[in-house]
């Protein structure tokens, strides 16, 4: 870092990357309340609905014994691994090996991130959804690699195009992201699907990472497949699984890897060296959530089943070309003629008060479309609703 005219200069990579999207969404909120708006948020995926209650009590036990409240082993404590590998052979049938196959993270976003740290070098390339959440350009950026695009077209269902990766690019790939149900396009993928994206990367060497955040909100009886499951899936790739969404714990900053030890440790060596682990109490409310609240999870699926049904109906009503999702709790909705999706996220924000994520925010393929969020009770959706279709009036 420099110095120059009484400021200081940033490093050349941060110019590389275009502004933090929810920062941005985040300013042009903050204006509208003070022009008093009443706002209707349905951009930023953090949900309403409460941390189960079984879970903050555990909590609280466990934040008022003294053994917790010291530096925790740096792979996670050996009750929320050990909860965490029983979960995964409930879930997928396939036990990881707590002490070598499982690494718990303070959410999802850090350990995504820090992956990129631990297998690429500054000549490599990564292969990155598009549209996409952004922290998996940004990481390749921060890491020294190169981004390369595998577009998700709606034609494809929101599927990686793996004929559009060159074979000169895929020689040099290091890395290949997944994100089912997927964020914000809510797309979901089957076994068959799976697979051939797990046979493409072991046949190229390249490590499969699956972000994996929305896995436990499905609908209408699909259930999302995991790297677990794949034929050769831990030989080439690890998941990465987040107690945000499913348990309505944002702000606890807890989640795991699991899959492939050797890649496992490559993410655990960068860990030791940039943070010291997630509070231990906040690991025992993990183990509390993985082993007791399988009934409050299907609570949250209920809850976002229905507010999925209500405002995709309702927007069908409207005229909207929107497809009812069987994943996730976003919205993916293509915008009106004649605007792109910026301009059509500043309408709705102007003239409606309802906050919409713009596609092209999640990369260049996602222009033309935006995001919303089901993230406010029903009665705050139905007024979003009422204001949209006086707008399209």
């Amino acid at each position: 870092m420099t110095v120059g005219k009484g400021r200081f200069e940033y490093a050349r990579r941060l110019s590389m990357l275009p502004p933090y999207l929810f920062d941005t969404i985040d300013r042009m909120k903050r204006r509208a309340v003070e022009e008093g708006k009443d706002l209707i948020d349905l951009g930023v995926g953090d949900t309403d609905l409460p941390t189960p209650a079984r879970i903050i009590d555990r909590l609280s036990a466990e934040a008022a014994r003294r053994e917790n409240h010291h530096y925790p082993p740096y792979s996670g404590i050996p009750e929320f691994r050990r909860a965490i590998s029983e979960w995964c052979g409930r879930r997928y049938g396939a036990r990881p090996d707590p002490d070598e196959e499982v690494l718990v993270t303070i959410g999802s976003k850090e350990a995504i991130a820090h992956i990129f740290l631990a297998f690429v070098d500054p000549e490599d390339v990564t292969l990155c959804p598009d549209p996409a959440y952004p922290v998996y350009r940004a990481a390749t950026i921060f890491a020294g690699g190169t981004p390369f695009v595998v577009p998700l077209d709606s034609r494809r269902g929101f599927l990686p195009d793996l004929d559009a990766i060159p074979d000169a690019v895929a020689r040099r790939a290091r890395i290949m992201f997944i994100n089912y149900p997927n964020n914000p396009t809510a797309a979901t993928i089957d076994h068959e699907e799976y697979q051939r994206i797990v046979d493409y990367c072991r046949e190229r060497g390249i490590i499969l990472c699956s972000d994996a955040a929305y896995s436990e909100l499905t609908f209408d009886g699909y259930r999302s497949p995991g790297l677990l499951e794949m034929d050769g899936g831990m030989e080439i790739g690890v998941e990465f699984h987040s107690l945000s969404k499913s348990f309505n714990m944002t702000g606890w900053r807890v989640g795991f890897v699991v899959g492939n030890r050797d890649i496992v440790a490559g993410l655990r060596r960068v860990k030791t060296n940039v943070d010291s682990g997630t509070f231990a109490a906040i690991q025992w409310a993990g183990v509390e959530a993985l082993t007791r609240c399988e009934a409050e999870l299907e609570e949250n699926v209920r809850v976002f089943r229905e507010r999925r049904d209500f405002f995709v109906d309702r927007l069908v009503d409207l005229g909207w070309k929107v497809v009812k999702p069987k994943g996730s709790f976003y919205v993916w909705c293509p915008v009106p003629e004649g605007y792109d999706s910026m301009g059509f996220a500043g309408r709705l924000l102007d003239s409606c008060g309802v906050v919409a994520t713009p596609g092209v925010g999640f990369g260049s393929i996602g222009e033309g479309y935006v995001r919303f969020a089901l993230t406010v009770r029903k009665e705050r959706l139905e007024e979003a609703i009422e204001r949209i279709g006086k707008m399209e009036a």
